[in-house]
């Protein structure tokens, strides 16, 4: 049986006919190639005070973070490292109320220089992203890879004072109803889930870990929170809330956050069981 999975080659950039500029450009005018989220473009080629032009300057608005971006055809070296460093640094200090990330793009990265990225990551938080131009059947198709993300602490131990079920009920019922909603749809497909109420947030917990987390909102919203780190997960959950036309954000602690009321949760049961299938690979049956 013929396959239809296609096999292509690595074409370089500069061997198609095509330069820096070209990639910055396509960059620049759809930043969400990169797999950075719903980013936004703000300046390119910005000249910096001491010299030089930052490549390409993005923002995410929600979370008013910034990226700094240099582009660089064929295989990162010192220079392009130092570059993206210090145009990052400046950034940093003009705009020191930002969250600032530093963002290496390149054809490939050879293993010392990745060897040094993924070092300087532990204090800067940087992302390194592979263009790859590929050919297949004489069609030239242009793919992303993020191959060094941001280096994140472990989590620590979940120190929030424990409360009781009272205390959301009378600060917000609401966001304890639209947990007790969550609670129902998942309650039968695991043999330990609980619902748990601390200070900050009421969470939903499966063999003691935290599965998903409200926090209140204006009444009768509530943030619904829960994190996905495996990227093949990531983007089916992503077209999820896309095809539902649902308004989400994937934030840079690998966390989805939604707004919910009990009347969306109890609409939209579909969706929220379709995601917790992906998340803890469970078959749904078909009807």
């Amino acid at each position: 049986m013929e396959s239809n999975i296609k096999i292509g080659k690595k074409v370089f950039i500069r061997n198609a006919g095509k330069d820096e500029y070209w990639l910055q450009d396509l960059i620049y005018e759809n930043p969400k190639i990169l797999g950075l989220g719903n980013l936004i473009p703000v300046n390119k080629e910005k000249k910096q005070a001491n010299g030089g032009r930052l490549d390409i300057l993005l923002k995410e608005p929600t979370e008013n973070l910034m990226y700094e971006v240099e582009v660089m055809l064929g295989e990162t070296d010192p220079s392009h490292i130092i570059r993206a460093i210090e145009y990052w640094d400046n950034e940093k200090r003009k705009y020191p109320q930002r969250q600032h990330f530093c963002v290496l793009v390149a054809e490939s990265f050879d293993r010392r220089y990745f060897n040094v990225i993924q070092l300087m990551s532990l204090n800067i938080p940087m992302i390194a992203i592979q263009a790859d131009l590929l050919e297949v059947n004489n069609e030239r198709i242009l793919n992303f890879s993020k191959i060094l993300d941001i280096y994140i602490e472990p989590d620590e131990e979940d120190n929030t004072k424990q409360v009781n079920e009272t205390t959301w009920n009378n600060d917000a019922p609401w966001t304890n109803s639209a947990a007790k909603e969550i609670f129902e749809i998942i309650k039968s497909k695991h043999n330990n889930v609980e619902i748990r109420y601390t200070q900050s947030y009421v969470s939903i917990t499966i063999d003691n870990r935290n599965a998903y987390w409200l926090y209140k909102r204006m009444k009768p919203t509530s943030a619904l929170m829960f994190s996905v780190k495996d990227e093949e997960k990531v983007e089916s959950i992503k077209k999820l809330f896309e095809d539902y036309k649902i308004d989400y954000n994937y934030n840079r602690y690998k966390e989805f956050m939604v707004n919910v009321d009990t009347k969306m949760i109890k609409a939209k049961l579909e969706l929220l069981e379709k995601i917790h299938s992906i998340r803890f690979k469970l078959i749904i049956e078909d009807e």
